[in-house]
């Protein structure tokens, strides 16, 4: 989930797949091969199993498409709703920052977990039991705000449980991909261009909503988001699993221990792997951990919320650009081209740092996005291409968790070192730490060299192997 999509809300995008986040934020033509660097015996990769090639458009990829960009649409809501509805009853940054981590800490805490039971049991069932338990979740909040009953323990044990539901949710999305479609990355590309698409749209009705009723409506909207992803979920359908590609279900705890510690061995033998997520941990407590509670600090105290919503609007302009270039472009080592995409992050909170107008800010906002993006898309590329499919999940799972793992922490942080240094310094020293992450990561050779395993780059040819 390096690149995430867990972005603003702590699910889906911010880890290194971007959402998960989101990563977020949060997917290969050609002929059928063994994932590379597999064992003998091994399943092999989802996206690259035998059989009829899937196109990226279909009933059923749409149906998950419309998914995706409608709850993507209400996370990109909650942030304004959340900044705005507590700055409103007097809380502060500390405040906001507080409630993000909330979700952040569960959702990382419990993810792995999660793709224990997304490689053992149904992966659809899961993710619509955690859209419909998060609907009831911000059908809650949206009552406290409507209300004016605003206290802030309460509103972080409602994140607590979206961050379980998230947990829940998350793993079978790295999976459910390549079940789809063929052309991993085509179907990565564009279910990134529909989050952003949402996200475009979604910060600038938050903040319509916030000025001409109140931050209630933006919860109780985001709640029907879920409903509308439950609902598609349901009419989904998915082609069956390949013989052999998942464990024997089983209930036992040996059983659930065994399958832990094998998504761990999996996960800690491929060095780009484990690589690019202890360096992401640095990015969660030093850039996007800050910077998001920050910007919405910074950007309601001191233009409003519609000033807000149209920054991260541009945000979303700049990821749909991304998800377009990560459409054409297919770099032979795409990691390499995505780590060098990822300079561009600097522009968003150094514009919000050096107290830039709201025009510089935005178009800051919208170069980040699309580096971000194209990050996002090679990093859920590689994953799903060459990691085994039986396995896919936990190693999903492992991914999301120690991408995510420091949010919390600098989310938390956020506030004190606000208070210390000033919103504006700890935005700057943000800034400088998102140029520092793209060069550790382009420092290791695993990362830099890994040769894409669909043979769908420029020159492709003989693959290294993924175990390196």
């Amino acid at each position: 989930m390096t690149g995430a999509s867990a972005q603003s809300s702590g699910e889906e995008t911010a880890g290194p797949a971007g959402t998960a986040e989101t990563a977020v934020a949060g997917r290969p033509d050609g002929p059928a091969h063994t994932a590379v660097g597999a064992p003998a015996g091994q399943a092999p990769a989802l996206g690259a199993a035998a059989g009829a090639a899937r196109p990226v458009w279909s009933r059923d990829f749409a149906l998950f498409f419309v998914a995706r960009a409608v709850a993507r649409l209400g996370d990109t809501m909650l942030p304004v709703a959340l900044a705005a509805g507590l700055l409103q009853h007097g809380y502060g940054a500390g405040a906001v920052g507080l409630a993000m981590a909330s979700t952040a800490a569960a959702f990382a805490g419990l993810v792995v977990f999660g793709g224990v039971m997304a490689d053992r049991f149904s992966t659809r069932r899961l993710m619509i039991g955690a859209d419909l338990v998060r609907l009831g979740t911000q059908s809650a909040a949206a009552v406290l705000f409507f209300s004016g009953h605003v206290v802030l323990w309460e509103i972080c044990l409602i994140g607590l449980v979206n961050g379980v539901a998230g947990a829940v949710f998350q793993p079978g999305v790295a999976s459910t991909v390549p079940r789809l479609a063929t052309d991993i990355q085509g179907a990565n590309g564009a279910i990134r261009i529909a989050e952003s698409a949402a996200q475009l749209a979604g910060p600038a009705v938050a903040g319509l909503l916030v000025g001409f009723a109140s931050p209630g409506g933006v919860f109780a909207a985001h709640g029907a988001t879920y409903a509308i992803s439950a609902l598609c979920l349901l009419l989904l359908r998915l082609p069956p699993a390949r013989p052999g590609s998942r464990p024997a279900a089983g209930h036992g705890q040996g059983t659930f221990k065994a399958d832990l510690v094998e998504g761990w061995r999996e996960f800690r033998a491929r060095t780009w792997l484990w690589g690019v997520i202890a360096i992401w941990c640095l990015y969660m407590i030093a850039v996007w951990g800050p910077t998001v509670p920050l910007v919405a600090t910074e950007v309601v105290q001191q233009h409003g919320p519609r000033a807000y919503g149209l920054i991260n609007s541009a945000l979303g302009a700049g990821t749909v650009v991304g998800g377009f270039l990560a459409l054409r472009l297919r770099p032979r080592r795409m990691l390499r081209a995505g780590a060098l995409a990822l300079f561009a992050f600097v522009w968003f909170p150094a514009a919000v740092g050096a107290g830039l107008g709201v025009g510089a800010m935005a178009a800051g906002a919208a170069v980040a996005g699309a580096g971000q993006a194209f990050w996002g898309v090679m990093w859920a590329t590689s994953v799903q291409t060459q990691v085994p499919s039986d396995v896919l999940n936990r190693i999903h799972a492992y991914d999301v968790a120690g991408s995510l793992a420091m949010m919390p922490v600098g989310q938390a942080l956020a506030g004190p070192s606000a208070a210390l240094l000033g919103a504006g310094h700890v935005l700057l020293v943000s800034a400088a730490m998102s140029l520092v992450v793209p060069v550790a990561l382009l420092a290791v050779p695993a990362i830099r060299g890994l040769v894409r395993a669909d043979g769908r780059g420029p020159r492709a040819g003989r693959a290294h192997p993924a175990r390196s």
